[in-house]
């Protein structure tokens, strides 16, 4: 972004992102601007194999700071994020290992339910893993932006933790 370009905002997260016009996600409430930089973090994780270890929680992170409206796909959504957030950062699973669990708690989604979100969903945003460049800062600020994530739906963390398999 460079220093003459509007910011925003964004209304969900609060990250402050380009004032654009453009798409957002169908159930993930996000500014275009928001949605926008999460594409092109993605586009980095895809296209460069040293940030590509950190996709799962980049994708977990985003989803659970914006949980939209209640719908049976925004609840799966972010449900099962927080699952994800929970068996990473807590139980100190591998990413790819919390993919596979995700698919086996994905088959009882009937069990979640809406979780209202907390008033703030975490101090650090999409946009502070845009400002890095190399893959050790990308790492630490997504890891960063992960446990502020997770922080900030602490009041929920009881609730996900008895929809890990195995402890419900």
């Amino acid at each position: 972004m460079s220093p003459d370009t509007a910011t925003v905002a964004c209304p969900s997260c609060g990250g402050a992102v380009p004032q654009m016009d453009g798409p957002t996600h169908p159930y993930m409430e996000s500014s275009p601007g928001c949605w926008h930089v999460f594409g092109e973090i993605l586009e980095r994780e895809y296209g460069n194999p040293a940030f590509a270890a950190q996709h799962r929680l980049t994708v977990d992170n985003f989803a659970v700071q914006h949980p939209g409206q209640p719908s049976s796909q925004s609840i799966q959504s972010v449900c099962l994020h927080l699952i994800s957030l929970c068996l990473v950062l807590e139980r100190g699973v591998a990413p790819a290992y919390a993919t596979r669990v995700l698919s086996a708690a994905a088959r009882d989604k009937q069990r979640f339910v809406w979780l209202t979100p907390p008033e703030s969903l975490g101090v650090v945003t999409v946009a502070d893993v845009r400002a890095v460049s190399s893959a050790r800062d990308h790492t630490q600020r997504v890891r960063d932006w992960a446990e502020s994530a997770w922080t900030a739906w602490s009041p929920h963390h009881e609730t996900i933790r008895a929809w890990l398999p195995g402890e419900g």
